[in-house]
C-alpha cells in the first residue's frame, strides 16, 4: 500500500504547491483592488461581487467536487483576501454558539471580527452607530414563520438589507451530564421551544420550558446549572461543556431559517437579485389588490407576502413583500414607482443578491 500511495502523495504535494503559489498570487491582486477602492472610499466587502464569483465557481465546476464544498472553499478565500484590506466587523445575536453566528460567518467567511450582541435590538444598534459594519439577524423561519422582533425593527431603522443566508437548523437537547437526571427546566429562545413543541411534548411533558435569549444562552445557563437542560446547536454545546441527551429534536426535519444582513451598503444589482419592501394601504375595499397589480402589470414576481400589525389600535397593517429583482432593474423600477403612488406606506428595505442554496 506504502509504495501506491508515495506517488499520489507526491503528486498532491506538487499540486498543493501549485495552490500555494496561486492563492498568494491572488492575494497580491486583491491588495492591488484595496488600494484602487482606497482611493475612492469604495467599501471594502461587495455583495454583489462575491456572489457573482461564487455563482462562477457552480457554473464552471467540472468535479468530482460538490458545487456548495467549492463554494464554501471560494468564500473563505475571499474572505482572507478581503481581511487583507481590512476585517469587516459583523455584529450578531450571541453568545457564541447561536446559529446567528454561524450564518455570519457562512455569508462572510471567517475572516471577520464577530461581535455578539445579547438581543436583535443590540445587533441593530451596533450596525447604526457605525460600532459594526453589518449586523446578521434572524428574519423567518421554515416552520415557524417570521421573526416579528425583526420586522418591528427592520420598519423603524435606517439601515438595508443587503444579503440573506439561509441554514439549517438542528436542535439538540443537552446537559452536563447527558442524561436529564435531577432537571426541572428546559431552557432555549422562544421560537426553538416552538419548533421542538411535539418532541418535548411528547418525551418531557412535566417540565417547565424557560424562554431565553437565545440558545446559546441556554447553553451557557446549563453549562452554570446541573438542574438546567438546553435546547441549542451541538457546536454551542461543546462551547459551554454540555452532552448531548438527544440530537435532531425539532419536529420539522428540514427546519431552516433565514438571516438578513443588514448595514449601510447600497448593494448594486449581480443578475439574480431580490428586493424587500414594507407597503401599508388605505383602509378602503379592494386596496391590497390594487396595491400590488403594479407587480403582475410589470411582470415582476412576489416571493413573500407577511402581514404585521401596525400597533395603532385601529385594526390596520404592514405588509412585508419579497420581489424578485433589482431595484436598478427597469421592470422592477416602474412597478416600484406605481407602487409607492398606490401606497399609505411605502419604504424599500433592499436590494440584494439572492441566498445561495
Amino acid at each position: 500500500m506504502t509504495d501506491k500511495l508515495k506517488p499520489l502523495r507526491e503528486q498532491i504535494d506538487a499540486i498543493d504547491a501549485q495552490l500555494l503559489v496561486l492563492l498568494n498570487q491572488r492575494a497580491r491582486v486583491a491588495q492591488d483592488v484595496g488600494h484602487v477602492k482606497a482611493e475612492t472610499n469604495a467599501p471594502v466587502f461587495r455583495p454583489e461581487r462575491e456572489a457573482q464569483v461564487l455563482r462562477g465557481v457552480a457554473d464552471r465546476n467540472p468535479g468530482p467536487l460538490a458545487n456548495r464544498d467549492l463554494q464554501t472553499i471560494f468564500r473563505e478565500i475571499m474572505s482572507a483576501c478581503r481581511a487583507l484590506e481590512r476585517r469587516v466587523t459583523v455584529a450578531y445575536l450571541g453568545p457564541a454558539g447561536t446559529f446567528t453566528e454561524q450564518a455570519a460567518y457562512a455569508h462572510f467567511g471567517s475572516a471577520v471580527e464577530g461581535m455578539p450582541c445579547a438581543t436583535v435590538d443590540e445587533v441593530f444598534r451596533a450596525a447604526e452607530a457605525g460600532t459594526a459594519d453589518f449586523g446578521v439577524v434572524p428574519i423567518e423561519n421554515s416552520s415557524e414563520g417570521a421573526i416579528n422582533r425583526t420586522l418591528d425593527l427592520l420598519l423603524q431603522t435606517s439601515l438595508i438589507i443587503s444579503g440573506e443566508v439561509s441554514i439549517p437548523v438542528h436542535h439538540s437537547l443537552m446537559t452536563q451530564s447527558g442524561t436529564m437526571d435531577g432537571v426541572s427546566v428546559i431552557c432555549a429562545h422562544s421560537q426553538a421551544l416552538a419548533q421542538c413543541q411535539l418532541w418535548l411534548n411528547e418525551h418531557y411533558p412535566h417540565l417547565e420550558r424557560r424562554a431565553v435569549a437565545s440558545n446559546a444562552e441556554a447553553a451557557r445557563i446549563a453549562g452554570a446549572d446541573p438542574a438546567i437542560a438546553a435546547i441549542a446547536s451541538e457546536l454551542a454545546g461543546q462551547h459551554y461543556q454540555l452532552a448531548v441527551v438527544q440530537g435532531h429534536i425539532q419536529d420539522d426535519p428540514h427546519n431552516r431559517t433565514r438571516f438578513a444582513v443588514v448595514g449601510t451598503l447600497q448593494t448594486a444589482s449581480s443578475g439574480l437579485d431580490q428586493t424587500s419592501l414594507v407597503l401599508a394601504v388605505p383602509n378602503k375595499a379592494g386596496a391590497v389588490y390594487q396595491l400590488l397589480a403594479p407587480l403582475a402589470k410589470h411582470g415582476v414576481s412576489m416571493t413573500r407576502f407577511e402581514s404585521r400589525p401596525a400597533r395603532m389600535g385601529s385594526w390596520e397593517y404592514y405588509f412585508y413583500v419579497d420581489i424578485e429583482g433589482h431595484a436598478q432593474d427597469p421592470a422592477v423600477a416602474k412597478a416600484l414607482l406605481e407602487l409607492k403612488d398606490n401606497a399609505a406606506f411605502f419604504k424599500v428595505l433592499g436590494s440584494y443578491p439572492l441566498g445561495l442554496n
